[in-house]
């Protein structure tokens, strides 16, 4: 801390003339460096600040041949700075920096070429190689893991030097290093050449995978991390071999880092989709429980990011969380952002066991004074009532004490949840239907308008002036939303249907059918129009039938993500993928997409729903890296041949023969079979991938076996 309020006198704006002259002042009496070390801060301290102090670039390269580690570290950060603006000046350093790199002090040789790996120059690069092979190769582990950082700075720079040269050999040397820093350098420059290349693949075995493991008691958090990211590359070849890696990863989840946990966890889910043991999944997700309860004792930011994780993991795995559904009740003081995140998780761990302690608590919020967070409540209440029967009847008063405080927005999400339960639970729940008609003119927002009008068209029968209300909602048709208008004319057509001796119900018919085919420009609803007016004079009774036919019974069974989709997007746990709930590859540019690799472990549950990557380079001819220079375990010539060896491996990218004779069959009709001369034939396909967030028809949408996983 002192020095600190020592340097501070160094940020105040220099001129270059001043400098210059107390550089050369300097070399005349200054036989310890002192003043040369002080005007270097000053420098330092003005490019700090934004100052151009580039013309001092030869006095400040002459500087390079003091003997102190204090003065040098200054000077590479100001070539650092200007080195890459100044081409032909920056020669004059090049014996300079060969010479520190031979220098006996460690941190010097490490110095200088990871400055060399800033300056990308021709130049500078050519400069590098010879240093850059003999420091991956140092004796102090403080260089090497430098070089190791360096090689990943150098293939940003010049992909195809580096490969030439054999530097990816070099650094799968590093992996079998024993230090366990080397190795994490090398594993994080490893991954960063995968990401960039797609020549380079980065395959792990057995063997290598459990040096890596044991590195991580040695590593710093930061190592760690990327020591457990690199376990993404080992795709075990047996079930046995998954239980291995999994049992030597548990104990990272009592890291108090909330990184390695995050890191830890989603190794575990990873490898867990290689196991057929379920008492050992079921322990592993017992495990993954309290680490993640942990976490929620954080800030309110990583608690969010924590909260966007849990959120994925409950709907793979729900027995990580299914007895700890009061972890999430809302705090007074948690951000809304926080309350949101909670919300959905205490609704996706909702059961009958728990159902009346999360109906109480969401009754609670609903009486809140934050409307987003409101809204969200009441309508979470009426999704339990949808997910667990037991609990139907008491959401049901618990929506119905909501309405009776006539809160206009807790109103309209009421009745926008009732009209789902009315369709989960037909001919229940009628009797309520007076309390919604008489709260008809709180109703002011499309949603809320369009479900209640699809409850006076659907019960028309039951409630007496249902004509008279639909009347009144007719007065704004024409300026009303396509939503509420295409409800509208829905319900007068079954209004009609029901009541066709009524005059009334007549005059409204015919005047929302002109309405809809002469003054709306919108082509669904004047279709719809054209449509009900012709099955209206031609055949009344097939319109009956098309308006009143029995509606499929509604679930929350489908409210969440394809099983096969959850397993790609568990594989980036713990990155910005996994708190937008999208690959990364969607949102960021030259990312590198994950997938579940297949394998005779693989579940067969997670092999029937695996997602291949668009550039999938399994099928691609591997090209197998020398070993590390290390006393390695023999294995038979068979198994080697099967199994990757302890290096990574280079994997040109090729088309498999396989997709793309599947790609020419897709584009040759004549091939698959008779084409179908009927343009609107596929008319199915084309409207059949709108996704909502409302509860949906249910469908025989779980498969044996594949969701036997799931709480509910």
């Amino acid at each position: 801390m002192a020095s600190q309020g020592q340097d501070a006198k160094f940020f105040q704006r220099g001129k270059i003339q001043e400098f210059r002259k107390e550089l050369q002042d300097a070399e005349l009496k200054d036989k310890k460096y002192v003043k040369r070390k002080t005007v270097l801060k000053k420098i330092v301290a003005n490019i700090t600040m934004g100052n151009d102090m580039s013309p001092l670039f030869g006095d400040v390269v002459a500087l390079l041949g003091a003997p102190l580690l204090e003065i040098k570290k200054m000077v590479y950060l100001f070539l650092v700075s200007y080195g890459r603006s100044k081409p032909d000046q920056i020669l004059k350093a090049v014996e300079y920096f060969k010479e520190d790199c031979n220098d006996h002090n460690p941190l010097i040789r490490a110095l200088a070429i990871r400055t060399m790996s800033y300056i990308p120059l021709p130049s500078i690069i050519a400069a590098l190689l010879d240093p850059l092979r003999h420091c991956l190769k140092d004796k102090d582990p403080y260089v090497r893991k430098t070089a190791a950082i360096c090689v990943a700075k150098l293939y940003v720079q010049d992909p195809k030097t580096v490969e030439r040269h054999g530097f990816v050999n070099m650094l799968t040397d590093l992996l079998a290093d024993p230090n366990p820093t080397v190795v994490a350098n090398a594993v994080a420059a490893l991954m960063e050449l995968s990401e960039r290349s797609d020549t380079i693949v980065l395959h792990l075995n057995l063997t290598l995978a459990n040096r890596l493991i044991s590195a991580l008691e040695e590593s710093s958090e930061w190592a760690q991390v990327y020591i457990l990211d690199c376990l993404l590359f080992f795709v075990p070849a047996t079930t046995q071999d998954a239980e291995v890696v999994a049992e030597r990863i548990v104990v990272r989840l009592q890291h108090a880092n909330s990184a390695v946990v995050l890191t830890a966890i989603k190794v575990l889910l990873y490898v867990m989709n290689y196991m057929d043991n379920k008492r050992i999944t079921d322990y592993l997700c017992k495990k993954m429980g309290p680490p993640l309860v942990t976490l929620l004792s954080s800030g309110p930011e990583v608690q969010y990011v924590a909260l966007r994780n849990i959120l994925l993991i409950i709907q793979r795995r729900p027995a990580v969380l299914k007895n700890d559904v009061k972890v999430f009740f809302c705090k007074y003081n948690d951000p809304i952002y926080v309350k949101l995140a909670k919300l959905e998780i205490m609704y996706r761990l909702a059961r009958e066991e728990n159902s009346n302690e999360v109906l109480a608590e969401l009754h609670e919020y609903a009486n809140e004074v934050d409307i987003d967070f409101v809204r969200k409540a009441v309508r979470s209440i009426g999704r339990l009532a949808i997910k667990v029967e037991a609990a139907a009847d008491r959401s049901i008063k618990v929506l119905l004490s909501l309405i009776d405080r006539g809160v206009s927005y807790v109103v309209q999400e009421a009745v926008i949840v009732i009209k789902d339960i009315f369709r989960r639970y037909p001919g229940q729940y009628e009797g309520i239907l007076p309390t919604l008609c008489q709260n008809l003119d709180v109703l002011d927002e499309p949603e809320a308008k369009a479900a209640m009008i699809w409850v006076i068209g659907q019960y028309a029968y039951r409630i007496d002036n249902s004509d008279e209300l639909l009347d009144d909602l007719l007065y704004t048709f024409l300026e009303d939303p396509v939503e509420v208008q295409l409800a509208l004319l829905t319900a007068a057509v079954k209004l009609f249907v029901y009541k066709s001796q009524s005059n009334t119900a007549k005059e409204l018919v015919h005047k929302v059918l002109k309405w809809a085919t002469e003054e709306v420009d919108n082509p669904d609803l004047r279709d719809r129009g054209f449509m009900y007016w012709r099955l209206l004079v031609q055949n009344p009774a097939g319109a009956g039938e098309i308006v009143l036919a029995e509606k499929p019974t509604i679930s929350t069974d489908t409210d969440r993500m394809e099983r096969g989709a959850l397993d790609q997007l568990l594989l980036h746990t713990g990155t910005l993928g996994s708190i937008y709930h999208k690959n990364p590859e969607t949102f960021i540019r030259n990312a590198r997409g994950k997938a579940l690799t297949d394998s005779p472990a693989l579940n067969p549950n997670s092999r029937r729903v695996l997602i291949p990557l668009q550039h999938d380079l399994s099928a691609a001819l591997p090209v197998v890296l020398p070993p590390p220079k290390v006393n390695h375990p023999t294995s038979e010539p068979d198994v080697a041949a099967q199994d990757p060896p302890p290096s990574g491996l280079l994997v040109p990218p090729t088309l498999d023969n396989t997709s793309q004779n599947s790609l020419d069959v897709e584009e040759s009709p004549t091939e698959a079979g008779p084409v179908d001369n009927d343009p609107y034939s596929n008319l199915d396909g084309a409207f059949g991938k709108y996704v909502t967030d409302e509860p949906r028809p249910v469908q025989n949408v779980r498969q044996p076996g594949i969701d036997d996983d799931l709480l509910l």
